[in-house]
C-alpha cells in the first residue's frame, strides 16, 4: 500500500513539474529558422518553430535534454535550465553540410522530401536534364535534340511531355493545358539547374493546393533566394558540346538580396545531321524584407532555344543498312521555342501563427515544331511532315493562408487557399509541311481560351504521436475553342466542376520510424479542342489512388523508405498533338510498390538507390490485349557521390529501365537499358576542375521508342515496328568553374 501512495506521490509531481518550454532558434547571423524540429528525448514529445523560429513545447521539466535540428545545420542536444522557465531560451544553430543525421522523424515531418534535399547536396544537378532525375522513381528521355521538354515515366505511366505529372518552379505553373503537341506540355528549360535551391515532390493525388495533372504525382522546384558566391563556368566536349554559365551577386544586405543568371548551351550531337541545338537562359530574382513582418519577390527569367532533329527512326531501316543508328529518314525535323516569365511574391506573418503567403504570374510563350513520324504512310509524294505551331500568354495569382493553433489541446493547423488561372492561346494548329517551308494543308487551326479557378483546404491534426490531414480543393474550368478552319464563325464552350477530397494519415511512435497512409481523388484535364468536339464528355478524368508506407531511420547513417500503392484511372483520354486525332485509353488501373535506400558509409561517402515495381493494365479489355504501351514495370536509379577526399569530389549514377510492352499485347517491346555517368571534381582554391562522362560504359541504348506504324520511300506497305531515337553514346566534357 505505501509503495503504491509513492508511486501516486512521484507521479503527481511529475504533471506539476512538467510545464511548457518555449524559445526561439536562431542562426549565427541571429536569423530566425523557421520549421526547427524539436524533440524531448525524455518525455517523447515533439515540436517545430514557427516564422519567427520561436517554438513552445509542453511536458518537459529542469534537465529534460531537448533534440534540435534542421537541414543544413548540425544537430544539438540542449538541457533544460531552470531559467528557461522564465525567460525564452535562445538556441543557436550551426551550419553546416546536410547530412542524414538531420533527418527528424516524426509525425509532422515529409521526411522523404529531406532525403531528396540531401541527394540534391550531395550530387548537384549537372544539366538540364537531370533536374526531373532528382526525383526517386522519376526516369525521362529527350527525342528531339535537346529542344523538346523530356518524356516522362513514373509510376507505371508514360506521361509523354507532363498528362500526369504536375509541375510548378516558385508556384509558376510549367505544364501547358491544350497545347499543340500533347497536353500537359512541360518545357522545364527556363530554369537554370545552378539556381535550383531545393524540389518538393509527392508521388499521387494526395496533395490539395496541386491541382490539374496531380496524379502519377507533383514535383515543385523552388529557386535559390540568394546566392553565397558568384561564379562562372565554362564547359566544352564532344559532340561541339559547350555550355557557359555565370551567376552573380548584386546584392546582399540585412533587408535585400539580388542575382542574376545566365547560360548558354550549343550540342551538335552524335548524329550524322548536326542538331545545331542552341539554347539561352537569362534570369533575375530580388527579394526585400519589408517593415511589419513582410517579404516579397520579384523574379524575371527568359530563355530561347532553336534545333535540327533527326527524329525516331524505324529499326527495319538501321537493320537493312539504309541508315546508321544515328543516321535519319528525315533529317528536316526541329524547331523554336521561348518562355518569358514574370513572377511576383509575398508574404506578410499576421501574428505568431499566422501567415499570408500570395504570388502572381504572368508568361508569354512561342512554339514551333517540325516533325515526321511516318515518313511517306499519308502522303507518298510530300512526305508526313507536320508542323505544330502556338502563341500563348499565362495569367495567374494564387493566395494561401496559415493558421497555427490548437484543438483539444493538441497542434492544429490549416491552410485555405484560392487562386486562377488563364490561358490564352493564338493560332494553335497542325499542319502539313514540306521542308520547313511549304504549307500544304491545315489540319487544325484556332484559339482557345481556357479558364480554371480553384479553392482548396488542407488541414493537419497532430495528437502525440498521430497527425491525421483531412483536405479537400474544388476547381472549375472553362475551355473555349474557335475553330478558323470553318467558313462561318465557330466558337464552342464547355464548363466542369471538380471536387477532391483527400485523407493523408502519419504515425511516428518513435524517432526511427514513421508510417503513412494517403489516400484521395485527383484528376488530369483534357485538351480543349476535344472537350468541345465530344460536347464536354470525359472533360476530367478522375484518378483514385492510396498509398501505404514507412520512412524507416535505422541509424544516423542509414534511412530506409517503402510503400504500396494502387492508382485507378476513369479514362486515359488524351489528344494526340502529332496525329490530331482523339485517343481513349480507356480506364486503367496501377499497382506497385517503391522502395529507397540512402546510407552515409562514411563522412565523405554518400550511397543512394531506388527500385519500383508497377503492374499497370487497362480494365476494359481481354487479358493479353490490355497492356497499356510504354509503360514501365521495373525502373531503378542510384549512385555513389564522394566529397572532401582531400580536393576531390564526384559521383558514380545509373538509370535502369527494364524492356516494356510498346502496344497493347505485347507483340511489339520497347527494349529496356542500364546506362551510367560519371563525374570527378577537383578544387584549388576559389577554382573547380570538373570531368563528367556521360554513359561511361559507351552502353548502346534507345533513348524514346514508339510503335508507330510507318512507310519508307518505295515500300509497298506500311510496316508497324518500334521507332527510336539512340541514346547519346560515350560523352565526355570537361568543365572549368571560377568563384569569386
Amino acid at each position: 500500500m505505501k509503495s503504491i501512495l509513492l508511486m501516486g506521490l512521484l507521479l503527481l509531481c511529475a504533471l506539476v513539474n512538467a510545464q511548457t518550454l518555449s524559445g526561439v532558434v536562431v542562426t549565427q547571423n541571429n536569423n530566425p529558422l523557421e520549421d526547427v524540429a524539436i524533440f524531448n528525448k525524455n518525455s517523447g514529445t515533439h515540436s517545430h518553430t514557427n516564422t519567427n523560429g520561436e517554438f513552445t513545447i509542453d511536458k518537459t521539466e529542469i534537465n529534460d535534454v531537448l533534440y534540435f535540428s534542421f537541414l543544413g545545420y548540425t544537430p544539438i542536444t540542449y538541457t533544460v535550465r531552470a531559467a528557461d522557465f522564465n525567460r525564452p531560451a535562445t538556441i543557436l544553430l550551426t551550419q553546416n553540410a546536410v547530412s542524414l543525421a538531420q533527418i527528424v522523424i516524426n509525425p509532422q515531418v515529409d521526411a522523404l522530401n529531406s532525403i531528396v534535399t540531401i541527394d540534391l547536396e550531395n550530387n548537384p544537378v549537372k544539366n538540364s536534364q537531370e533536374v526531373l532525375r532528382k526525383v526517386p522513381g522519376l526516369i525521362i528521355g529527350q527525342h528531339a535534340g535537346g529542344g523538346k521538354a523530356e518524356q516522362i515515366f513514373l509510376r507505371g505511366f508514360d506521361i509523354d511531355h507532363g498528362t500526369d505529372i504536375n509541375l510548378t518552379v516558385d508556384g509558376l505553373p510549367v505544364n501547358m493545358v491544350s497545347h499543340a503537341h500533347g497536353q500537359g506540355y512541360s518545357d522545364l528549360h527556363f530554369l537554370i539547374p545552378e539556381t535550383l535551391d531545393r524540389i518538393q515532390f509527392g508521388k499521387g493525388p494526395y496533395y490539395a493546393e496541386r491541382g490539374d495533372f496531380t496524379t502519377a504525382g507533383y514535383v515543385a522546384f523552388k529557386t535559390k533566394d540568394k546566392l553565397q558566391n558568384s561564379f562562372i563556368s565554362q564547359e566544352i566536349g564532344d559532340f561541339n558540346a559547350l555550355r557557359t554559365v555565370g551567376l552573380f551577386k548584386l546584392l546582399d544586405t540585412e533587408n535585400s538580396d539580388a542575382y542574376v543568371a545566365s547560360s548558354l548551351n550549343t550540342f551538335d550531337g552524335a548524329f550524322e545531321s548536326p542538331q545545331n541545338f542552341s539554347r539561352f537562359n537569362l534570369m533575375g530574382k530580388y527579394t526585400y524584407n519589408l517593415p511589419g513582418n513582410q517579404r516579397v519577390s520579384l523574379l524575371a527569367s527568359h530563355f530561347t532555344s532553336t534545333w535540327d532533329a533527326s527524329g525516331q527512326i524505324p529499326q527495319r531501316a538501321v537493320d537493312a543498312g539504309l541508315i546508321g543508328r544515328f543516321g535519319a529518314i528525315d533529317d528536316t525535323e526541329g524547331g523554336t521555342t521561348n518562355r518569358t516569365n514574370f513572377l511576383v511574391s509575398h508574404s506578410k506573418k499576421l501574428d505568431d501563427n499566422a501567415k499570408l503567403e500570395s504570388s502572381a504570374y504572368f508568361s508569354q510563350y512561342d512554339f514551333e515544331l517540325f516533325s515526321n513520324f511516318t515518313f511517306f504512310l499519308e502522303d507518298p509524294i510530300n512526305g508526313d511532315q507536320i508542323r505544330q505551331f502556338e502563341e500563348r500568354n499565362i495569367l495567374g495569382f494564387t493566395t494561401a493562408y496559415t493558421q497555427e493553433t490548437t484543438l483539444f489541446d493538441s497542434d492544429f493547423e490549416y491552410t485555405a487557399g484560392a487562386g486562377v488561372r488563364y490561358d490564352n492561346v493564338d493560332d494553335i494548329q497542325l499542319s502539313r509541311t514540306k521542308n520547313r517551308d511549304e504549307l500544304l494543308e491545315r489540319l487544325a487551326f484556332g484559339d482557345v481560351d481556357q479558364i480554371n479557378t480553384h479553392a482548396f483546404l488542407k488541414t493537419n491534426y497532430t495528437q502525440g504521436d498521430f497527425t491525421i490531414a483531412p483536405e479537400v480543393r474544388i476547381d472549375y474550368f472553362k475551355f473555349l475553342y474557335e475553330d478558323k478552319l470553318t467558313e462561318t464563325y465557330n466558337n464552342k464552350s464547355e464548363n466542369k466542376v471538380f471536387v477532391s477530397p483527400k485523407l493523408n494519415l502519419a504515425y511516428s511512435p518513435n524517432r526511427q520510424v514513421q508510417f503513412f497512409f494517403k489516400t484521395g481523388i485527383g484528376f488530369h484535364s483534357n485538351d480543349a479542342r476535344v472537350v468541345v468536339a465530344n460536347n464536354g464528355e470525359d472533360i476530367l478524368p478522375a484518378a483514385y489512388g492510396a498509398d501505404v508506407g514507412v520512412v524507416y531511420k535505422a541509424t544516423d547513417k542509414l534511412v530506409l523508405n517503402s510503400a504500396i500503392w494502387a492508382l485507378f484511372l476513369e479514362q486515359e483520354f488524351v489528344y494526340v498533338g502529332d496525329a490530331g486525332i482523339v485517343e481513349p485509353s480507356g480506364a486503367t488501373r496501377r499497382t506497385g510498390i517503391d522502395f529507397g535506400a540512402r546510407y552515409e558509409v562514411l563522412d565523405w561517402l554518400y550511397l543512394f538507390g531506388d527500385i519500383n515495381y508497377t503492374y499497370a493494365r487497362s480494365t476494359e479489355e481481354a487479358e493479353g490485349e490490355d497492356f497499356i504501351p510504354l509503360a514501365p514495370d521495373l525502373t531503378s536509379t542510384g549512385g555513389i557521390s564522394f566529397e572532401n577526399i582531400g580536393a576531390f569530389s564526384g559521383g558514380l549514377n545509373y538509370r535502369y529501365i527494364k524492356d516494356r510492352p510498346a502496344n497493347e499485347d505485347n507483340s511489339i517491346v520497347a527494349e529496356g537499358y542500364f546506362v551510367t555517368d560519371l563525374t570527378a571534381n577537383y578544387t584549388f582554391r576559389n577554382f573547380i576542375f570538373s570531368v563528367i562522362v556521360e554513359n561511361l560504359f559507351d552502353t548502346e541504348w534507345n533513348e524514346t521508342q514508339f510503335a508507330t506504324e510507318s512507310r519508307l520511300f518505295n515500300e509497298p506497305a506500311p510496316v508497324e515496328e518500334i521507332h527510336f531515337t539512340p541514346g547519346t553514346p560515350f560523352f565526355i566534357r570537361g568543365k572549368v568553374t571560377v568563384n569569386f
